[in-house]
């Protein structure tokens, strides 16, 4: 990911603690479904992540059941560099949105957990985002409307439970959460006024 915001592009970050499971899979799943996309930059950090790690095995096993691919990822520590040149950062916790801002206060207005993004962006009216051609008019108009909303939705569970050392179970659960919170975002970025 560069370490500016001036190019032409838009950069996705993904946070949790150590980089090695519910972010890296939200970051495979949102590439994979913004594949065709190349406007879109997507990566993923951990506030306390050892950088050079593979995934977890068990987060591994989730995203290849979710049509994920995990070849080539490893970790890397969330720096004030890469929160600041995200156009979006979508983290698994309120606690990790907090440390992504102490890094760089500006991203207050662009940080969201990964599940009030999904429930936010669900309160959308479409056609305020696919209205616009161009991908990167789209994202910033959905993160836009997104904020717009901060407050005004209920937002349940914000925080995605850590599945580190945990059952198949929780691997799974996390799994689920974070495909359901990004489905309608990743929907929207993808579609055209067009479609």
């Amino acid at each position: 990911m560069p370490t500016t915001r001036q190019d032409a592009g838009f950069r996705i970050l993904f946070v949790c603690t150590g980089n090695i499971c519910r972010s890296p899979l939200a970051e495979r799943l949102a590439r994979s479904a913004l594949l065709r996309c190349p406007e879109f930059q997507v990566a993923s950090a951990g506030t306390h992540a050892e950088p050079g790690m593979r995934m977890d095995e068990r987060a591994r096993r989730v995203l290849l059941r979710l049509g994920g691919d995990p070849e080539g990822f490893v970790s890397q520590p969330l720096t004030q560099e890469l929160v600041a040149a995200a156009d979006l950062v979508l983290t698994a916790t309120v606690r990790h949105r907090a440390e992504a801002v102490d890094r760089h206060l500006a991203a207050a207005t662009r940080a969201f957990t990964i599940a009030e993004f999904g429930a936010l962006v669900r309160a959308v009216p479409e056609r305020t985002v696919v209205r616009h051609d161009d991908p990167v008019l789209r994202a910033r108009a959905l993160v836009a409307e997104a904020r717009s909303l901060r407050g005004l939705v209920r937002v349940d569970q914000p925080d995605i439970p850590d599945p580190y050392r945990r059952s198949r179970w929780a691997h799974r659960a996390a799994g689920r959460m974070i495909e359901t919170s990004l489905a309608v975002p990743l929907r929207l970025l993808t579609r055209s006024s067009a479609s």
